[in-house]
C-alpha cells in the first residue's frame, strides 16, 4: 500500500527528490503517532490487574492477609467502586486532552512543528514512565496517578494537529482519503503494539507496562528533533506544479486573478478571529466535529474498557484479554483504509461515514448478545465492529480535516490546517472523555446498558451528518457521472 501511495500522483509529474522526501515524511509521521497511541494503551490493559478476582489467584504462603477478597488488588483500586476510580483515571487524561486540544492548534500554527512535536513526545514519555514508577515506588494514591494522567493528556495534544499539518504540507487532495486511510492505521498499530507490550509485563510487574512505552515515545521524540522536515520549502524542495494545484485545491481562478478585497477579507477574518474565522469560512467543520464527538465516544470506550469487558464477560486472563482486544484494532485498520477508498471514489466523505455508522449500530448489538458465546463468532464480531466503528473516526480525523483545512476559502492562511484539525479533534475529544466516564458509571448496572449507550451515540453521529449527506446526494443527482481514471 505504501509503495502505491509514495508514487502519487504520478511519477511523470513528480520530481525524484520531492518524492523521496515525501515518502520519508509519511513514514516518519506514521512512526510518531504510532508511539503516541502506543503510550496511551497500557492503562486499559493494566486495569484487570489492578483489580482482580483474588479467589482465583495463588496466594504466597508468607503473605499476611487482612482481606481475602482484595489481597491481590492494588490500592486504591481494591475498593468496591473500582470501576468509578478507573473512570477517574481515564477522564483525567481525556478531559485534559480535550481542553488542551483547542489550544494546541493555536500553538501548532505559531511554533516550529519539529520542536513542538519533539517536546511533546519527550514530555509524554516522562509522564507515562512516572505512572509506571508508582509500582516500584509503592505509591497507592489516586491523586498521584490522576495527576500523571492529566499531565500526559495535556502534552499528548501536541501530536495530532502537528502531524496532520505536516502531512498536509506534503500531500495534495487527489487520493487523500486512501493515503490518509493507510497512514491513519498508525492509531490501530499503536493500540496493538501498546496492548502487546503491556501484556508482556502486566502479570509480573505492571509498572513496566508503562515504563517501556514511555521510553519508546521519548526515543521517537529524539528522532523527530533530528529528522522531521515540516514542509518542502524547508529543504528547497519545490513540489511539481500538478501537486501544488492539488494542495491549494484551485478550482476557482488563481489568487492573482481574484479580487484583492476578497482575499484581504478572508485573510483578515482568519488572522484575527482564529476558530471563529475558520468556522465562518469553512462549511462542514461544525457537522463533522459533532459527528466525531459521538464517533470518538464509541471508539474510546472500546479503547479503555474492551480488555476489562472481555475479562469480565468472556473470563479471559489479563494478558489474554489484552491480546484479544487487539482484534478490534486490526478491524480498525481495514475499516479506515476502506473508508478512504470509498470516499475517494464517490467523493462523499459524509455519506461514507454515515453508512458505516448506521451499519455499526446493529453490529454492536449483535456483538454483545451473540459474539461472546463461542470463540470464532467472537473474533469475527470484534473485527467487523472495529472496522465499522474506527472507519468513520479515521476518515474524519485525517482526510476530512485535511480537506477542510486546505479549503480554498482559507488559502490566505496556509497554516489554518492545524487550527481546523484542532477544532475537529478537540470536539471529538470531548466525546472521547465522555465515553469512558459513562462506561464507568453505567457498567455496574450491566454491560448491556453500556452497549445501549454506544448504539445511541452511533445514531446521534449519523444525525449530525444528515445535512451534508443530503447535499452530497443532491450533487450526485444533479451532475453527469464523472470520468474515472
Amino acid at each position: 500500500a505504501f509503495s502505491y501511495i509514495l508514487s502519487f500522483p504520478n511519477t511523470s509529474f513528480c520530481q525524484s527528490l520531492f518524492c523521496r522526501y515525501r515518502s520519508f515524511i509519511l513514514f516518519l509521521t506514521f512512526i510518531f503517532y504510532t508511539a503516541y497511541h502506543l503510550s496511551r494503551k497500557p492503562i486499559s490493559i493494566v486495569k484487570s490487574e489492578l483489580h482482580r478476582n483474588c479467589s482465583t489467584v495463588i496466594r504466597p504462603v508468607d503473605l499476611n492477609i487482612t482481606n481475602n477478597a482484595t489481597w491481590c488488588d492494588w490500592a486504591p483500586f481494591d475498593q468496591d467502586n473500582y470501576q468509578t476510580l478507573f473512570g477517574v483515571l481515564d477522564n483525567s487524561f481525556l478531559v485534559a486532552y480535550a481542553i488542551g486540544m483547542f489550544f494546541s492548534g493555536i500553538f501548532g500554527e505559531r511554533l516550529p512543528l519539529r520542536y513542538y512535536l519533539s517536546a511533546g513526545m519527550l514530555m509524554s514519555g516522562l509522564f507515562t514512565a512516572l505512572f509506571g514508577l508508582g509500582f516500584y515506588w509503592n505509591i497507592h494514591s489516586l491523586g498521584y496517578y490522576a495527576f500523571m494522567q492529566v499531565m500526559n493528556g495535556l502534552v499528548q495534544t501536541t501530536g495530532w494537529p502537528a502531524v496532520v499539518a505536516c502531512v498536509g504540507n506534503w500531500f495534495g487532495k487527489g487520493k487523500r482519503g486512501f493515503i490518509m486511510g493507510v497512514w491513519n492505521s498508525h492509531t490501530s498499530v499503536g493500540n496493538i503494539l501498546g496492548s502487546l507490550i503491556a501484556g508482556v509485563f502486566v502479570s509480573s510487574a505492571w509498572g513496566m507496562s508503562f515504563i517501556v512505552p514511555g521510553i519508546i515515545i521519548a526515543s521517537t521524540g529524539i528522532l523527530c528533533f533530528f529528522f522531521l522536515v515540516e514542509k518542502p520549502e524547508d529543504v528547497n524542495c519545490t513540489p511539481p506544479q500538478h501537486h501544488v494545484s492539488h494542495i491549494r485545491n484551485i478550482s476557482l481562478p488563481n489568487e492573482s486573478n481574484t479580487r484583492p478585497v476578497e482575499l484581504m477579507h478572508a485573510k483578515f477574518i482568519v488572522s484575527i478571529s482564529g476558530f471563529h474565522g475558520v468556522l465562518c469560512l469553512t462549511q462542514g467543520v461544525v457537522e463533522f466535529s459533532l459527528c466525531l464527538l459521538f464517533a470518538k465516544l464509541v471508539s474510546y470506550t472500546f479503547l479503555y474498557w474492551l480488555p476489562l469487558y472481555i475479562s469480565n464477560v468472556a473470563h479471559f486472563e489479563a494478558k489474554e484479554a489484552g491480546d484479544m482486544s487487539t482484534l478490534f484494532d486490526v478491524g480498525g485498520i481495514v475499516g479506515g483504509i476502506m473508508a478512504g477508498l470509498v470516499s475517494d471514489y464517490t467523493g462523499g466523505r459524509a455519506t461514507t461515514c454515515c453508512v458505516m455508522l448506521i451499519v455499526a449500530a446493529p453490529m454492536l448489538f449483535l456483538y454483545n448478545y451473540i459474539g461472546q458465546r463461542t470463540i470464532f463468532p467472537y473474533i469475527g464480531m470484534l473485527l467487523v465492529c472495529g472496522g465499522l466503528v474506527n472507519g468513520p473516526y479515521a476518515l474524519i480525523t485525517t482526510a476530512v480535516s485535511a480537506d477542510l483545512g486546505t479549503h480554498e476559502s482559507l488559502r490566505g492562511n496556509s497554516r489554518a490546517l492545524s487550527t481546523v484539525t484542532a477544532i475537529i479533534d478537540g470536539t471529538g475529544s470531548v466525546g472521547a472523555a465522555l465515553g469512558p466516564l459513562l462506561a464507568g458509571v453505567i457498567s455496574p448496572t450491566g454491560w448491556n446498558n453500556v452497549f445501549y449507550m454506544l448504539i445511541s451515540a452511533d445514531v446521534l453521529a449519523c444525525l449530525f451528518l444528515s445535512r451534508l449527506v443530503y447535499k452530497e446526494a443532491q450533487s450526485w443527482c444533479g451532475r453527469a457521472p464523472r470520468q474515472r481514471g
